[in-house]
């Protein structure tokens, strides 16, 4: 198992119910393959440094997490099939 960061920005007009739906949706898969979500970090609504698809603003979400590498792949699939989500980044920390 190693630690991750996880960061997405989900679309603009995603209501609140959306935005957990999607958390609980990776939380589950993650802990479905073994990991787990230490801690969900909400950084609220926020203005995109650039337009994304005609979008100004975003939800942006923060993510701490312990997976083995083995499963990254499919939950940047999830994620990439998700269209809520408009962008999203994985590192993985050192700490």
């Amino acid at each position: 198992m190693r630690d991750y960061e996880l960061v997405f920005i989900a679309h603009p007009e995603v209501e609140e119910e959306g935005l957990a739906d999607i958390r609980e949706q990776i939380r589950g898969l993650i802990i479905s393959k073994g990991g787990q979500v230490t801690t969900v970090d909400l950084w609220g609504r926020r203005r995109l440094a650039y337009p994304i698809a005609k979008q100004l603003e975003g939800h942006y979400v923060v993510m701490q997490l312990e997976l083995d590498p083995v499963h990254l792949p499919e939950l940047e699939w999830m994620m990439r099939l998700d269209t809520r989500i408009m962008r999203r980044l994985l590192i993985r920390s050192d700490g």
